[in-house]
């Protein structure tokens, strides 16, 4: 019994330091079910997409320092009136590999609603130059979307945080 337990404390520190594979995924429509209502019938007229940058990893001193920090990515719908509609939100790590896909079909936000994703402290797979894809559409003109990541983590006794906001990649309107 000893000699188990002791075997399970040497390979603790084992387990937390190889890299995580895919974790569990995220059901959006649970999660966020207050926030979320039913897709628009109407034509979706205006599309947009952001690109976000996240850090998944940070090289610190010199390089010779990794830290490890966790992501939460926000999708804020602007609008005080109309629903948004997200059709996509993948996670690509720096060589550009789509790592994660979070949305199994679009989703509706309410006005003023939010969604987010989050990417633990130990999922690095996305790495040092990890982003995400979010694209949106509505039926007609609507308040841009707010998006961004906030990552936080630490080593010793320092903790850091940071937010990296989304840029807008395109935006299509009625021709």
């Amino acid at each position: 019994m000893r000699m188990g337990l002791a075997i399970a404390m040497l390979l603790c520190p084992l387990a937390s330091s190889v890299p995580a594979a895919a974790q569990p995924k995220v059901n959006i429509e649970q999660s966020f079910a207050d926030s979320l209502t039913a897709l628009p019938k109407d034509e979706l007229a205006v599309s947009g997409g952001f690109y976000v940058p996240a850090y998944s990893s940070v090289a610190m001193s010199q390089g010779k320092l990794r830290v490890d920090f966790s992501v939460t990515l926000s999708v804020h719908n602007a609008s005080e009136t109309q629903a948004l509609v997200v059709k996509r939100i993948g996670y690509f790590d720096t060589a550009g590999k789509q790592v994660e896909s979070y949305l199994k079909a679009p989703v509706a936000l309410k006005p003023l609603a939010t969604i987010s994703i989050f990417v633990p402290t130990d999922d690095v797979r996305g790495g040092t130059g990890a982003n995400f894809l979010v694209d949106w559409a509505a039926t007609s003109e609507i308040a841009e979307p707010a998006v961004e990541a906030l990552m936080v983590g630490g080593v010793a006794n320092a903790h850091y945080a940071f937010i990296s906001q989304g840029r807008p990649t395109r935006t299509i309107g009625k021709k």
